[in-house]
């Protein structure tokens, strides 16, 4: 069989397309999240308050943070660092997963029918672990160590699941074909609604 004719054959067969397809998507999913934490966890750090336009970040924002760099992901990835939340690792490691987000996006065809080779199934745990640092890190130093319910705690990290990772845990259940999260759910609905009445 030719390489075009096995381009074809792979790409027509959906035991063969569907986790490809899954795992791609995923990955560009999962680097989006990050980016979202990276981002979004520190602008809250900054907030002051709300506005009807959503939060309202202290001026201190723009100059400690966004004044890094014109863009807010690494001038945001540069105040982790600054913090020791990420090291010099952690920022090669975010330059190569988003080489190949890159990669995935714009030839996620190619990718999928296999001619453009990938290793994002390879990273897909690497990125996982680069975002579990950042949340935990935070819940960590920012959430447990504000809250006087954990003032003086030993805190077992290994046992905290960042809300971030457990949202993508549901996902890849769910996507899985895993029922048993909607079940829990409209079960609980149920009970809901009879409370009510």
């Amino acid at each position: 069989m030719s390489t075009h004719e096995e381009r074809w054959e792979r790409f027509l067969d959906p035991d063969i397309v569907r986790p490809s397809l899954f795992m791609a998507t995923m990955f560009i999913t999962t680097f989006e999240i990050l980016k979202n934490s990276i981002i979004d966890r520190i602008r809250d750090f900054y907030s002051i308050g709300w506005s009807e336009d959503g939060t309202t970040v202290s001026p201190e924002y723009k100059t400690k943070v966004l004044g890094r760099d014109k863009s807010p992901v690494y001038a945001s990835l540069n105040w982790l660092h600054e913090h020791e939340v990420i090291n010099d690792d952690d920022l090669e490691t975010f330059e190569q997963l988003k080489s190949t987000r890159n990669l995935v996006a714009h030839q996620l065809f190619d990718i999928v029918t296999g001619e453009t080779e990938s290793n994002h199934t390879e990273q897909f745990q690497v990125l996982v672990e680069l975002l579990r640092k950042i949340e935990l890190w935070w819940v960590v130093n920012v959430e447990l160590a504000t809250d006087p319910d954990y003032v003086d705690a030993e805190v077992n990290k290994d046992g905290i699941v960042p809300g971030a990772i457990l949202s993508l845990q549901m996902l890849l259940e769910v996507v899985s074909g895993n029922t048993e999260l909607l079940d829990a759910w409209r079960t609980q609905r149920s009970r809901e609604r009879q409370n009510a009445q």
